[in-house]
């Protein structure tokens, strides 16, 4: 039983992480957008110069 929770405890801290990585880069990639004088766009992607 306790092999079970730390499977599971394992996933969840994993996947946490992995979520935090994916914002973590979302918000540089905007910030290096508004740098370059591009435009945000909704979709997720830099429009512009």
């Amino acid at each position: 039983m306790r092999f079970l929770f730390r499977l599971v405890r394992l996933l969840i801290v994993a996947s946490a992480t992995f979520l935090a990585g994916i914002l973590f880069e979302r918000y540089h990639q905007h910030t290096l957008c508004d740098q370059s004088g591009g435009q945000w766009m909704r979709a997720g992607f830099c429009a512009g110069k």
